[in-house]
C-alpha cells in the first residue's frame, strides 16, 4: 500500500511548542550541566586504572569488567528511563540522576573494598545511564525548533567534560596525593550540576508525566529502531573501548602516565569543535548520509596506525579517532530528527541506547580478553578497525531520512 510522503521536518518544528524567556534559559542551563557530567565517572577511570588496580588488589578480569562497566550500566539502567520518566517526571529523574552520580562516585572514591568499588562505580553510572536518555527528549520537548542547535550545545559541553575528567585526573591525583581524589573531584562537579535543577523539578506537568504513547516494544519492530540501536551499539562499542584502554596503550608503548593522558585528552579534546559543529550540519538537510560516511572513514586509519605503529605519529592516530568519534553527537541529533514528537524521541532513545549498550559492553572487555590472549594491543586495535564496516553500514540506514511515527503508521 502507497504511503504519503514525509512530512517536511521544518514545518513539523514550526508548529511544535517550546520554551522561551527565563524557563528556556534555566532549562539549557540545566542541560548543559548535566551534560558535562555524562562521561567523567567512565572517562576518569581509563588514565588511573593501574593506580586502581594496586590501589585496591583488583584482578586482571575485575578491572577488565571496571572498563565494561559504564556501557553494561548504560544498558541495564537507560531502558528503565523512559518508563521512570512518565511516573516521576523527566525533570525529577533527571535531578534523581544526578543526585545518584554524586553519591556512586563519592563512595567510590571513599571505599578500599573492590567489591564496594564496583558497586559504587554502578550506582553512580545508573545515574548517568538515566540521563543518557532523556536528553535528546528533553531537547525535543523544550527546544523542538531548534534540535540541531541545542544538541551541538550539549554534546560540546559533554565533549569539554569527557575531555576534563581524561586530562585532569591524573594530574589531580597527583596534586592531592591519591588516585582518589583523581575520581572524587567528579563527584563535585556533579553535585554543582544539580543546582539549576532544583528550578526545574517542580514544572512537570501531568501532559510530561504521562505514560508514553510509543513503546520501547513497538520501537523494536521498526526497521529504523533496529538499525539506530546497532548503529548506536557499535559507536559506543568503539568509544568506550578506546576511553577504556588508548591510554594503557600508549602507556605500554613506552610513554608515562601524564603524557598517556594528554594524548587521551587530545583524542576526546578535538570532539569539543566536531561536537559543536555535527549536530547542526546534520539538522540542516534530510539526509546525514554523507556526513555519516566521512566520520566513519577517518576511524580505522587511526586504529590502524595505533596498531601497527603506536611511538610514529602518536598525535596524528589520536586526532584521527577523535573526530571520527564525531559520529556520536550525529547519532544523538538522529534520534531528534528522525522522530516528530519527545514522546518518540524517549522511546526511540531508550531503546537504542538499552539495547545498543548491550553490544557495546563487548567493547572495553572484549579488548581486555583479547589483550591478555595475545599479550599486546594489535589485535583488539586490529578487530575494532574491521567493526567500522557494519557501523558505517547500520550508520548509513539510520542517516537516511525516515520518521519512527512514519514506520509505526502514525
Amino acid at each position: 500500500m502507497a504511503h504519503a510522503p514525509l512530512p517536511d521536518s521544518r514545518a513539523l518544528a514550526r508548529r511544535a511548542p517550546g520554551d522561551h524567556g527565563a524557563r528556556a534559559v534555566l532549562v539549557l542551563l540545566a542541560l548543559l550541566a548535566l551534560a558535562f557530567n555524562l562521561r567523567p565517572a567512565a572517562s576518569s577511570v581509563g588514565p588511573l586504572v593501574e593506580e586502581v588496580e594496586r590501589g585496591l588488589g583488583l584482578s586482571s578480569a575485575s578491572a577488565g569488567l571496571l572498563t565494561a562497566l559504564p556501557v553494561l550500566s548504560f544498558a541495564a539502567f537507560g531502558g528503565l528511563a523512559p518508563w521512570l520518566a512518565s511516573r516521576l517526571g523527566v525533570h525529577r529523574l533527571s535531578m534523581l540522576g544526578l543526585v545518584t552520580t554524586v553519591a556512586g562516585l563519592g563512595w567510590r572514591a571513599a571505599t578500599s573494598s573492590p567489591s564496594l568499588f564496583l558497586v559504587a562505580s554502578v550506582l553512580g553510572l545508573a545515574g548517568m545511564a538515566t540521563a543518557n536518555v532523556l536528553l535528546p527528549s528533553l531537547v525535543k520537548l523544550h527546544f523542538p525548533t531548534r534540535v540541531g542547535p541545542v544538541t551541538a550545545l550539549y554534546t560540546t559541553v559533554l565533549a569539554v567534560g569527557l575531555t576534563a575528567a581524561s586530562v585532569l585526573s591524573v594530574p589531580a591525583a597527583h596534586a592531592l596525593g591519591s588516585w582518589r581524589w583523581g575520581l572524587g573531584i567528579w563527584a563535585v562537579a556533579a553535585a554543582l550540576a544539580a543546582l539549576p535543577w532544583l528550578g526545574l523539578v517542580g514544572h512537570d506537568t501531568r501532559a510530561e508525566t504521562r505514560p508514553h504513547a510509543i513503546t520501547m516494544r513497538q520501537v523494536a519492530g521498526t526497521r529504523l529502531g533496529r538499525m539506530t540501536a546497532v548503529a548506536f551499539g557499535l559507536q559506543s562499542l568503539q568509544a568506550y573501548a578506546v576511553f577504556g584502554w588508548v591510554a594503557q596503550v600508549y602507556r605500554d608503548a613506552g610513554y608515562s602516565a601524564t603524557d598517556a593522558g594528554l594524548l587521551l585528552g587530545l583524542l576526546t579534546g578535538i570532539g569539543i569543535p566536531v561536537s559543536l559543529l555535527i549536530p547542526t550540519l546534520a539538522a540542516r538537510r534530510p539526509s546525514q548520509v554523507w556526513l555519516m560516511l566521512s566520520l566513519l572513514s577517518l576511524l580505522p586509519l587511526g586504529l590502524l596506525g595505533l596498531a601497527l605503529a603506536p611511538t610514529a605519529a602518536p598525535w596524528a592516530w589520536a586526532v584521527l579517532i577523535g573526530v571520527s568519534q564525531g559520529t556520536f553527537p550525529l547519532i544523538l541529533t538522529l534520534l531528534g530528527l528522525r522522530t516528530r514528537t519527545s514522546e518518540g524521541t524517549a522511546a526511540l532513545s531508550g531503546f537504542s541506547q538499552s539495547t545498543g549498550y548491550v553490544l557495546a559492553a563487548l567493547g572495553p572487555f572484549g579488548m581486555s580478553i583479547l589483550h591478555d590472549a595475545t599479550d599486546g594491543w594489535t589485535v583488539p586495535l586490529l578487530c575494532l578497525a574491521a567493526l567500522a564496516v557494519p557501523l558505517a553500514a547500520a550508520g548509513t540506514a539510520v542517516a537516511r531520512p525516515a520518521y519512527l511515527e512514519y514506520e509505526l503508521g502514525r
